[in-house]
C-alpha cells in the first residue's frame, strides 16, 4: 500500500463516520495504519472501535492521544467528543466539541451540540439542579407545557 491508498482509506472512514458506518470505518482505519499512524488515523481508529466494537476505553484512549500529538485538528476533537458521548460522558463530550470549535467550525460538532440540547436553567436558582423541588416542579410544568 502506498500512501495515495491510505489517504484514500482515511477519507473513506472519516466519509463513513460522518454516516453512521462505523463498521466500514473500522476496516478503513484498520487498514490505514498498516501504513501508518497518524493523529486522524489513530482518533479515526478510536472512534470506530468504541462505536462498533464498544470497546470504549482503547477508543478514548487513542482519540486523546490523537488531540495530544495535533491539538490544532478539528477532526479529532469531534472524534474525541463522539467517543466521550459514547462513554456516558456527557459533560466532558461538550467540552471537547468547544474545544474543537475554539479552533475551527465543524458542522459535524455543530450539529452533534446541537443533538444534545440545551438545558433550562433551575426554577430555584439559590437551591441545586438537583434538589427535590427544582425536579418536581420542573417535571410539572414541563408535562404542562410551560417549560
Amino acid at each position: 500500500m502506498n500512501a495515495l491508498e491510505a489517504d484514500d482509506l482515511v477519507a473513506k472512514g472519516i466519509a463513513a463516520l460522518e454516516n453512521d458506518h462505523f463498521h466500514l470505518a473500522l476496516v478503513c482505519f484498520e487498514r490505514a495504519a498498516e501504513y501508518g499512524q497518524t493523529p486522524i488515523v489513530s482518533s479515526g481508529l478510536g472512534y470506530s472501535l468504541a462505536a462498533a466494537q464498544k470497546e470504549v476505553d482503547r477508543g478514548l484512549a487513542l482519540c486523546r492521544e490523537a488531540v495530544a500529538q495535533e491539538p490544532e485538528n478539528v477532526v479529532l476533537y469531534r472524534n474525541l467528543g463522539s467517543v466521550l458521548l459514547l462513554a456516558g460522558n456527557n459533560h466532558e463530550a461538550i467540552e471537547a466539541f468547544r474545544a474543537g470549535l475554539r479552533i475551527g467550525k465543524d458542522d459535524g460538532i455543530i450539529r452533534k451540540l446541537d443533538s444534545l440540547g440545551t438545558r433550562t436553567p433551575p426554577l430555584f436558582p439559590s437551591l441545586g439542579r438537583k434538589h427535590l423541588l427544582n425536579r418536581t416542579l420542573g417535571m410539572i410544568l414541563a408535562r404542562l407545557g410551560f417549560r
